[in-house]
């Protein structure tokens, strides 16, 4: 088991090491570094992976530390280096950069195929919280989503709230009560706090998040349309969110 988290040099490349080498401890996992640059070789390369490495030993003593760097796109990198991950952690410049400037406008194409959940980390984002928020709708996804949040929460002693939102005037895909219930406790969140609410999903996420330490969400959830390969809840939500989100990639369920 391995966590990877993409690298660049960037502030937000440091808040996605400090994160993934902490989850990295917390499963007692190997943290690899992947810096990918599109040709020529970057000459910085070297020296960015060398610091990464540093870093994450300082931060975490006790993990394994791997790293690399590879010519080509960044997205194609980690997209690799996610089939034998527990997830890929990458960071953020902030808002309208979707999936930050590290992975530039192929981040949607981690999104959408990664293997393993994409986990995403901003420099200002609010990590003090103590309790993990999952979206849930029934789809394959936000199943995924649940398995993730409640394993993390179990191993950072963090509460869980469990928010099933649905859109206003329509009945598709809702989820009953019991149908929330059982998906929660069957894996063993009988402590989660659930919540079922109509209205937006990404408005009723990002509230019920303001005190949240992670966010977790399915790609697409199951209103998607077939070619989107990320959201709108998720799109809005990764925008807006105050703390590390993760999504769970269309491929971990699909196949790709």
């Amino acid at each position: 088991m391995k966590v990877v988290a993409g690298i660049d040099g960037s502030p937000a490349a440091e808040a996605a090491i400090t994160w993934a080498a902490a989850e990295a401890a917390s499963l007692g996992a190997e943290l690899d570094l992947v810096h990918a640059s599109p040709p020529p070789p970057d000459p910085s390369a070297q020296h960015i992976v060398s610091t990464a490495i540093a870093l994450a030993r300082q931060l975490q003593p006790g993990i394994t530390v791997d790293g690399w760097s590879e010519t080509g796109s960044p997205s194609t990198a980690l997209v690799k280096a996610s089939g034998d991950a527990r997830v890929v952690v990458i960071g953020s410049r902030g808002l309208g950069l979707m999936l930050g400037a590290l992975i530039g406008s192929t981040g949607l194409d981690l999104a959408a195929n990664a293997w393993c959940p994409v986990a995403v980390v901003r420099p200002d984002l609010n990590q003090a919280g103590r309790r993990v928020v999952i979206g849930y709708d029934g789809s394959p996804a936000s199943d995924t989503a649940l398995d993730f949040g409640l394993d993390y929460a179990r191993r950072h002693d963090h509460a869980v709230r469990v928010v099933a939102a649905q859109p206003p005037g329509t009945e598709l895909h809702r989820i009953t009560e019991t149908e929330l219930q059982d998906a929660v406790r069957q894996r063993g969140g009988h402590d989660a706090e659930l919540i079922q609410i109509t209205g937006h999903p990404a408005e009723h996420l990002l509230r019920l998040a303001a005190d949240a330490s992670l966010i977790v969400l399915g790609a697409r959830g199951r209103g998607g349309f077939a070619g989107m390969l990320l959201g709108s809840v998720s799109q809005t939500v990764l925008h807006h969110a105050d703390c590390p989100m993760v999504i769970i990639p269309t491929a971990t369920t699909t196949g790709g």
